[in-house]
């Protein structure tokens, strides 16, 4: 035989005698001896006691489902069973994780080409504890031994895993940064769900039938994988009582960043509901989340201990949206909820929200409309409680509680201390409000900024009674006590649309003007006009008012006044005017009347806002020697929650003095001249009323 056959033949044998050696040793040799060794190795490479308690197995099977030449060579299939890995030494719990079994085949072929190419793991039993102190310690960083020949080589061999399954994983979470302690429970569930089923549902449970299983292959690029496993949870989550349950992709998809990974849950915490259903794109990079997202809760000031996320104190609300976002950005992730569509308390929502995580504060911006409007639903921003999402109380105990003390004014606090966590850029348009009839509202523009704590709707802006109502507000909430600034201007209120319910209103032509700059301090309505400081004016022409009037308005006192100076008759308004000046919560009237066809009414006296008491004379003025009613002044005393009327004692009023009383009155009404507009058609009657103003004596 010629050299190179005999030098081709003995190298052909060796490798079938080494192969056949191996194939021998692995399949003889008593693998537990090898466990120390093993466990000393792994325990010195995590830095943590690692353990095989039980038998360690090695067995030659065929694989049948290759094919071929390739099914006849037989393949080393790896059984261990107990294996423990300790905690950190502060952990409470002495394990880590542990584990029943792990077993798992080892391709024989890419060993020759230093590959250790493993096609399957599967798991079973896997529990692990995860924790987390307070100060960021985690026993899952591990601290893994490095390499200290920094001369040494890279390692050729390449690890080639495939799919990792397992029949049921336990997880436990302890988390003191984020107030956590929960379960999670993990499970197969056996044929595999497609994500377009899912999709089809909603993301919502107890729909989704069992679709087609991807084929060999998996999905087509950039389809999702389906759904290989049902999640259960239970526990809290920042100190809210926390449970859900949903689904996720397999294991193998959580590597392919060019693959979505499919997630769908359904979580309660609290009162607050979230049920979704998407993909996350490069899941080990966290690369971007496409979600069908629906909210619901009693509150979404409740988001805040589960979002982060600044909202207003509301009435219960559901909404439905896209949830899309960008967990790479340079700036911070960006959260997009587009399109959503939802309620709050009565009032429906719509639009479109942009969140940004960036530093030193996320910030929020959008959006809103809405077509029906609750304005009860917009209380809670002005500190005024819904209840909507509280306990069912009787209404007089939410009064006392809103109020105590028998106060009227809104003293729910304002929560400042969240303002600061978050800056906001948010604009609301509603197209039609509903108050009552009391109030005919008809849209709503508004636009709040929040920036480094300090709050402002500038505008915020009403449609009323055929007119408007402007305002811009301004509160910091930086600044403790917290300054407060509100400016307000009505424009052509129609008296005929204020009061649609007064028949002898229906005809007037009148209208109501005002203007208001107040400042004050205080974290709610009731201390900002405790110790307001600035102006109200109001004007308002050619209107009428009688008991009925004040009946449809619900004021008691008002009626009891109306009554004693006019009877049950109608009384024609040619002009009513007020200018209070307010001094730290005391409103003092500059003016303050009403001038009808027969006598001039003024009201002098403070108004306190600090303590809610009211101490006002109602002194009508006789014109001329026109015969009049009343002869002695009337008093309007209490508080606001109870106000008290009667007729004073003392000297009657002189008839002829309502000339008088107009001069003296002169130069305080020309301050509300500037809010005069003439009615439509006529001229306005407050100028009649300022000529007789100019042509009265002057008081002494």
């Amino acid at each position: 035989m010629r050299r190179g056959p005999k030098i081709l033949l003995w190298t052909v044998s060796g490798l079938v005698l080494l192969v056949a050696a191996a194939v021998l040793f692995i399949a003889l040799f008593n693998w537990n001896l090898a466990k120390p060794t093993l466990n000393e190795k792994v325990s010195e490479a995590l830095g943590r006691p690692f353990a095989i308690n039980g038998d360690l197995q090695v067995r030659w099977t065929r694989e049948p489902e290759l094919g071929g030449w390739r099914a006849w060579v037989p393949w080393p299939h790896f059984y261990a069973h107990d294996i423990t890995l300790d905690n950190a030494d502060w952990g409470k719990s002495p394990r880590m994780a542990t584990l029943e079994r792990i077993d798992f085949r080892l391709a024989p072929l890419p060993l020759l080409a230093q590959t250790i190419s493993i096609p399957r793991i599967h798991l079973i039993g896997p529990q692990a504890e995860l924790e987390r102190m307070q100060d960021g310690r985690a026993n899952w960083d591990l601290e893994l031994a490095k390499n200290e020949d920094e001369n040494e080589q890279p390692s050729n061999w390449k690890l080639d895993i495939g799919t990792i399954s397992f029949d049921r994983a336990q997880v436990a979470l302890r988390d003191a940064t984020l107030r956590t302690d929960m379960t999670v429970q993990v499970e197969p569930l056996g044929e595999p769900i497609a994500f377009s089923d899912i999709m089809a549902m909603g993301g919502q449970e107890g729909g989704a039938g069992q679709g087609e299983a991807a084929g060999p292959d998996g999905p087509p690029p950039g389809q999702p994988e389906p759904f290989a496993f049902a999640w259960k949870a239970e526990g809290s989550y920042q100190k809210q009582k926390l449970s859900g349950e949903g689904k996720i992709g397999g294991l193998l998809a959580l590597q392919a960043s060019d693959r979505p990974f499919p997630l769908q849950a359904d979580v309660r915490a609290g009162s607050t509901r979230i049920a979704l259903a998407g993909t996350l794109t490069d899941p080990l990079n966290l690369g971007a989340l496409d979600l069908k997202l629906r909210l619901s809760g009693a509150s979404m000031s409740q988001l805040y201990g589960l979002t982060g996320v600044t909202l207003p104190d509301t009435p219960p609300y559901y909404t439905d949206g896209r949830l899309r976002a960008s967990l790479n950005e340079p700036g911070g992730a960006v959260y997009s909820y587009e399109g959503f569509t939802g309620k709050v308390g009565a009032s429906d929502l719509s639009g479109d929200l942009r969140y940004v995580a960036a530093s030193p504060r996320p910030s929020l911006s959008g959006k809103l409309r809405s077509n029906l409007l609750q304005l009860a639903d917009l209380g809670p921003l002005i500190g005024v409680q819904s209840h909507g999402g509280q306990s069912k109380q009787a209404p007089q105990e939410e009064t006392a509680k809103a109020a105590p003390g028998g106060k009227v004014l809104p003293r729910e606090q304002f929560r400042t201390d969240r303002w600061a966590a978050m800056d906001a850029d948010v604009t609301l348009t509603g197209k039609r409000i509903v108050h009552s009839e009391k109030l005919p509202l008809s849209n709503l523009d508004a636009h709040l900024v929040l920036k480094e704590g300090v709050l402002s709707l500038e505008p915020l802006r009403f449609g009323m009674a055929g007119g408007a109502l402007d305002a811009n507000i301004r509160l910091d909430g930086s600044r403790t006590p917290m300054p407060g600034r509100v400016q307000l201007r009505a424009r052509n209120l129609k008296l005929k649309e204020l009061f649609p319910g007064f028949e002898p209103m229906r005809t007037s032509l009148g209208e109501l003007n005002g203007n208001a700059a107040l400042t004050g301090t205080g974290n709610s309505v009731a201390a900002l006009l405790g110790t307001a400081n600035g102006e109200l004016k109001i004007l308002m022409n050619d209107g009428a008012i009688s008991r009925g009037l004040t009946e449809i308005a619900g004021l008691n006192v008002a009626n009891y006044l109306v009554t004693q100076l006019f009877g049950d008759d109608t009384v024609q308004i040619n002009c009513a005017a007020a200018d209070l000046r307010f001094r730290k919560g005391v409103a003092e009237p500059e003016v303050f009347l009403f001038d009808t066809e027969n006598a001039l009414v003024t009201i002098d006296g403070p108004i306190n806002l600090r303590d809610e008491t009211l101490d006002l004379d109602v002194r009508p003025h006789s014109k001329g020697f026109r015969i009049f009613s009343l002869r002695s002044p009337l008093y309007v005393r209490g508080t606001f929650a109870d106000p008290k009327a009667g007729v004073q004692a003392g000297p009657l009023v002189a008839r002829g003095a309502g000339m008088i009383a107009l001069g003296a009155l002169l130069t305080p009404v020309a301050g509300v001249l500037a809010l005069v507009a003439p009615s439509v058609g006529e001229e306005n009657a407050c100028a009649g009323l300022v000529a007789d103003m100019k042509k009265a004596p002057k008081a002494r």
